[in-house]
């Protein structure tokens, strides 16, 4: 199979390594931050981090373009995705969890005042 030009490897290695290998990492990642109660920007950093070397792994394991932007980029943004995602569950988790008096179930990823507040 052909490399994609702009993902610096095949289509499928690319989704393997990003989605299955480090997509998992990049949720913890998210979860990891949140329970701390730290800021979003954290899961920007780290897992712009985490594109880097699944590039350096994607690079050194299956023959890809070790400087490709625009396979950077696409991690990058998924990877950042994932781990924003993950900070929103559980930063809504547990401001119902830590704050039951306060705050109920506004779907998955928020939380609303309940009516009695």
């Amino acid at each position: 199979m052909e490399p994609a030009p702009i993902l610096g490897n095949t289509l499928g290695t690319f989704l393997l390594l990003t989605l299955v290998v480090f997509g998992w990492a990049a949720f913890a990642t998210g979860n990891g931050i949140a329970a701390r109660w730290q800021s979003p920007w954290w899961v920007v950093i780290y897992c712009t981090l985490l594109a880097a070397a699944e590039r350096f792994i994607d690079y050194a394991l299956a023959e890809g373009e070790l400087l490709s932007p625009g396979g950077f980029l696409v991690s990058a943004l998924i990877l950042i995705g994932l781990g924003l995602v993950a900070w929103r569950l559980t930063q809504a988790r547990m401001m119902i969890r830590q704050y039951p008096w306060l705050y109920e179930p506004a779907g998955p990823f928020g939380w609303r005042e309940k009516a009695g507040s």
